[in-house]
């Protein structure tokens, strides 16, 4: 039994400082480092096992990939001053259609690298008044500043990492 919390029922509270954004970039940044040494040196069987038919541990990494998209698009919005963010698919049907447990686990791992690294640097151009900005997310129905996004995705990360952690180290 996962002793992970449910990400959708996550509640978040954005109330730090915008002074924290380096902190977030940081974190972020670090993501592609956590998750390679979370998969490094598994069999790649342990990574594609799928306990209770959920994700197994390379399909969370290949979900990580698939959002950074919706990341991407988001800090979009902001900067277009749109009316909500961009709308997730609450399904995870792209990750559920990718079979990510076919795919090389070096492949999952460079086009992660990569696409973060996009994300960081399309954040790293803007303006410092653009991340008190602030737009209703869909699915909490609250504001969030550009610099809580970015608190989102890291909190997403760790879910994610987490879990693979888990699934990579079972308990007896």
């Amino acid at each position: 039994m996962s002793q992970i919390p449910i990400w959708f029922e996550r509640k978040f509270e954005f109330s730090f400082p915008v002074e924290l954004c380096p902190n977030l970039c940081a974190r972020l940044r670090g993501t592609p480092a956590r998750l390679e040494e979370a998969l490094r040196g598994r069999s790649s069987q342990s990574l594609i096992k799928k306990p209770q038919q959920k994700w197994s541990a390379q399909e969370h990494a290949g979900h990580l990939l698939d959002l950074e998209p919706l990341w991407l698009a988001r800090v979009g919005d902001y900067v277009a001053g749109r009316d909500q963010l961009t709308v997730a698919d609450l399904s995870n049907r792209k990750t559920d259609e990718a079979n990510h447990n076919a795919r090389a686990r070096e492949q999952i791992l460079a086009d992660f690298r990569a696409a973060r690294g996009t994300l960081l640097k399309r954040v790293e151009e803007l303006d410092a008044a653009l991340f008190t900005r602030a737009l209703p997310h869909p699915r909490l129905k609250t504001p969030m500043r550009l610099v809580d996004h970015l608190y989102f995705v890291a909190e997403h990360d760790d879910h994610h990492l987490a879990r693979i952690w888990e699934l990579v180290n079972p308990a007896p």
